[in-house]
């Protein structure tokens, strides 16, 4: 259902967000609070019959502000656990999704070895947030990055945030796989890989007992995009086979070493231990896609990846290695990230604000509570029972990242993920976001 919201919903508008106040319903409720305790002590210089009747008067008001403030964020607090019970994926719909994909993707797999010589040692490496068990709604995408292993690169930045890269491969003795791909100075062609690779996965899925439809090739995409219908329920699950080099090397790129920062949350030895694993590059650019760099045109560079250090991270995501457990603390931390989720979701189904919004993307929200989470690392900081604080608090992260347009990637801080945002679309989510605050999410209804 799409829901369209007025420029004023319930008494808060644009203007009233503009004008820079926090207007959220606990700084209300304190504001109200300490407004009604200066006026109490103004009332110490009147009479003192006068005195006693006021201060009793502002005493009173002061309780009844105070449980005006309880039930808003008691209020807000059923709304959101009541969000979050709808968020949650059918278990049967999720095993017969899953079970289909993965068979899909057995087969593809399967298909690429024997009959794509530079696909051999192909692997499999499930990201995205279906397998990070932050998906909502219904089980309806899945990414699966297909990696070929390379050891013996040369590595050189494609731009100055340090995201985009050339890989060349290095001398080598015998007849490399990738060789056709090369130019003349070694380095690799994605864009002809990847048209090799779409070719391959078309013909290996004309042949499978499901009816797939494979999606146009979209401008900077590295994914191939299949839909699959299910015979099951007559739904189309969407299913995104990303080609990836997967880099073995004694240290990621140095553009990493000021990002990452997740000692103080999960801890120096998990950081080290994540830092040991490979990293990854996809077929992907910005800009215009013949724009050279030392010889070297945009279409044909890639894009580092830390999906799977991501999914690690929400895997375990807690300060205490028993969050979340049957022992342990049970935190919000997931459920923050799914409500903001669901939220950038249902603002850009309204047709009034789609156009606007088309530069954000789930990935916003997850760099924002990474962001979030390497800030506010204890356990006791995201107590479920505190879910309505925590997430009006990743709200203000996150509003706070668009006003100055400014979201650095987790792992390459130099990389601001809201370069390509304008300023205005920045502003006018932040806006949006900041009416749902002010209003309880009259959009999650």
């Amino acid at each position: 259902m799409r829901t369209h919201l007025p420029e004023k919903v319930r008494g808060t508008n644009l203007r009233d967000i503009k004008s820079g106040g926090d207007t959220s319903p606990r700084r209300r409720h304190e504001s109200a609070i300490k407004t009604d305790s200066s006026d109490a002590s103004d009332a110490q210089d009147a009479s003192p019959a006068v005195s006693a009747h006021s201060t009793d008067r502002q005493k009173k008001s002061a309780e009844q502000t105070a449980m005006r403030g309880l039930r808003v964020d008691d209020t807000l607090g059923k709304v959101l656990k009541a969000t979050i019970d709808k968020l949650k994926i059918n278990k049967n719909e999720q095993s017969n999704a899953s079970s289909h994909v993965n068979d899909i993707t057995d087969k593809v797999i399967a298909h690429l070895k024997r009959n794509t010589t530079w696909c051999e040692e192909i692997e499999r490496l499930r990201t995205g947030s279906y397998y990070e068990n932050v998906k909502i709604c219904e089980p309806d995408e899945f990414d699966v990055m297909m990696t070929i292993p390379v050891e013996r690169v040369d590595i050189q930045e494609f731009d100055e945030a340090g995201a985009f890269y050339s890989i060349a491969l290095k001398r080598h003795t015998k007849r490399h796989p990738l060789d056709r791909f090369l130019n003349e100075d070694k380095t690799i062609q994605a864009s002809e890989m990847l048209s090799e690779f779409r070719d391959a996965v078309k013909k290996a899925v004309e042949k499978l007992p499901y009816q797939i439809e494979m999606q146009r090739k979209k401008p900077k995409c590295p994914a191939v995009t299949l839909k699959v219908k299910m015979e099951e329920n007559g739904k189309t699950i969407s299913v995104d086979f990303v080609l990836g080099l997967k880099v073995h090397r004694a240290s990621w790129p140095d553009f990493t070493k000021d990002g990452f920062k997740i000692e103080n949350w999960l801890g120096k030895k998990e950081k080290a231990n994540m830092k040991h694993q490979p990293f990854y590059l996809v077929p992907k650019y910005e800009g215009k896609g013949n724009t050279e760099h030392d010889g070297v045109v945009a279409k044909d560079a890639w894009r580092i990846s830390f999906s799977h250090v991501e999914k690690e991270i929400l895997k375990k995501h807690g300060h205490s290695k028993t969050c979340c457990e049957d022992v342990g603390q049970k935190c919000c931390r997931k459920e923050c990230l799914k409500l903001l989720k669901y939220l950038l979701q249902q603002l850009k189904e309204d047709d009034s604000k789609s156009n606007k919004l088309s530069s954000f993307c789930s990935y916003h929200a997850k760099t924002t509570l990474l962001h979030a989470c390497a800030t506010r690392g204890n356990d006791n900081e995201w107590a479920y029972s505190q879910l309505a604080d925590c997430f009006q608090q990743l709200l203000e992260d996150f509003v706070k990242h668009l006003r100055n347009r400014h979201l650095p990637n987790f792992f390459i801080p130099s990389h601001n993920l809201l370069h390509q945002a304008s300023p205005s679309s920045c502003d006018f989510l932040a806006n949006a976001i900041e009416i749902q605050r002010n209003n309880n999410f009259p959009i999650f209804n």
